[in-house]
């Protein structure tokens, strides 16, 4: 049986990505930055997919997988963090905890 819990890297990864859209969050609205992020996330899934096949044609016939594995995996994560904010949503939105 094989872990799949995140390593420290992932975290470290997760939470300098977190940091820098926060601070992006002080020039302009948050769902600016939002749309910034989840289209940054698009584009660099699509670079990995484009890697990953090698060619034009085979990511062409990968297409479909692709968008069902990264639909998929983003709904998984939304709706834990989701929950995770529902169910600490006094601490993670308090003042200052940004």
């Amino acid at each position: 049986m094989s872990n799949n819990t995140p390593g420290p890297e992932f975290w470290n990864r997760v939470n300098a990505l977190i940091n820098l859209a926060n601070g992006q969050c002080d020039a302009t609205h948050p769902n600016e930055v939002s749309a910034s992020t989840l289209y940054a996330s698009a584009r660099f899934n699509a670079f990995i997919v484009a890697q990953t096949t090698g060619s034009a044609e085979k990511m062409a016939l990968e297409k479909e997988r692709a968008l069902d594995y990264f639909t998929d995996q983003f709904r998984k994560m939304m709706e834990d963090n989701l929950d995770d904010f529902t169910n600490n949503f006094e601490k993670y939105m308090a003042p200052g905890s940004r």
